[in-house]
């Protein structure tokens, strides 16, 4: 079963008109948000960590090895639930410092070394990129999948596809990325709609796998039961646990929690009250725990009722599309989708960021130009941050 590209196209086009609308309202709202309300969407935003590879590939890994999934979202979970004076510290830290970057944080850490930070940014610009495109791909698998192209397609529609993406969150982060110059550099429409994804991409997950376990399966413990007497699945089930890979994998997950570009932004930089990481702290791995509770069901389900041929990174698509239910694998899509969009969105703010503050205005300082009227200075961060971003794009399609 396969749905029409122009169908696809369509809610797509109407899904980033509500994400624009949102962002648009997050701005222009004259108010700040209650409290209360606040702090759910920071603590909503921080689901940014939950990338295309989250979404897609932590099924295809856990088909692979049951359990080799965890470690990215058990790292988190962990430092959030028993060290969160670390991120509470970081957080009062880069607010007395006027921080605007992890490039910043780590040169403030080591006396503000200008060169420190430009290091700090060329690594991050040049070790992100990669995961850019990663986000790109996820996106034209989905449309793939949806269209019958089949998930390893190429050709001119795709690559068209990956154009028109990369373009629309260009446009995206531009618009609420880099409307103003602000020390704080809090983008509240943004936040506002990478919360918005947050919700989506977490209940299209969940969606698809209640249905997965629950309509297809008489609840877990039908489905476990089935897959331990699946003759192929044998193996799948004598694997051991690779203790030391995962005790690392984990401590890396911890340490991408903070260290991440756009972790570090949506979680220090976008933070507007360090109060509201008491209500993180604990939304966000009840948030990560939900995310992971359908993951294996799913892997499993793959492998009993897909050919083998089937890549299980798409399982999350290609399972509701195989039960003949395409409104749900649309669902998956958007889910998947969210993932992607608001990686790179958060992604390229921050490392455009990092390029205007740590690069561009130290030059323009050492120029002499420190007389210069204030619009000239907005003008030239603020054209910088926004080639940037298009650059960013551009090279992560490439």
């Amino acid at each position: 079963m396969s749905l029409s590209s122009g169908l696809i196209a369509l809610v797509a086009l109407v899904y980033m008109a509500i994400m624009f609308a949102i962002a648009f309202y997050g701005d222009r709202r004259s108010t700040p948000l209650p409290p209360r309300l606040r702090a759910w969407v920071y603590s909503l935003s921080l689901a940014v960590y939950c990338t295309s590879w989250t979404f897609f590939g932590a099924v295809g890994q856990a088909t692979e090895q049951l359990w080799a999934f965890l470690p990215i979202y058990l790292g988190p979970v962990l430092l959030l639930l028993f060290a969160p004076w670390v991120l509470q510290k970081m957080v009062l830290i880069s607010k007395q410092e006027n921080i605007t970057s992890i490039a910043d944080f780590i040169a403030a850490r080591y006396g503000k070394s200008q060169s420190l930070a430009v290091v700090v940014a060329l690594i991050c610009l040049v070790g992100v990129l990669p995961y850019i495109a990663l986000q790109l791909k996820g996106i034209v698998l989905g449309v793939n999948l949806l269209i019958g192209a089949g998930a390893d397609a190429t050709g001119s529609r795709v690559q068209d596809t990956a154009l028109v993406v990369s373009l629309v969150l260009a446009l995206f982060s531009i618009v609420f990325g880099t409307r103003s110059l602000d020390v704080t550099e809090h983008h509240r429409g943004m936040v506002l709609a990478i919360a918005f994804e947050g919700v989506v991409k977490l209940l299209a997950f969940l969606a698809v796998g209640a249905f997965i376990t629950f309509n297809l399966y008489d609840g877990f413990d039908d489905l476990f039961s089935q897959a331990r007497l699946a003759p192929h699945l044998e193996g799948y089930w004598q694997e051991t646990i690779n203790w030391p890979s995962m005790i690392v994998q984990t401590g890396v997950a911890m340490m991408a929690i903070i260290c991440l570009p756009r972790q570090f932004h949506v979680t220090v930089v976008e933070n507007i009250e360090p109060q509201d990481m008491r209500l993180a702290r604990w939304v966000f791995p009840g948030y990560l725990i939900l995310a992971a509770l359908f993951v294996v069901p799913i892997a499993l389900a793959g492998q009993m009722l897909l050919p083998s041929s089937v890549l299980p990174d798409s399982f999350v698509i290609s399972l509701p599309l195989a039960e003949a239910h395409p409104s749900l694998a649309l669902l998956a899509f958007i889910g998947g989708a969210s993932a992607a969009t608001g990686m790179v969105i958060v992604e390229a703010v921050a490392l455009s960021t990092m390029v205007s503050n740590d690069m561009l205005l130290p030059w323009l300082l050492r120029r002499n130009n420190a007389e210069r009227p204030f619009e000239v200075f907005r003008h030239w961060m603020l054209t910088v941050r926004r080639v940037t971003i298009v650059v960013i794009l551009l090279l992560a399609y490439v």
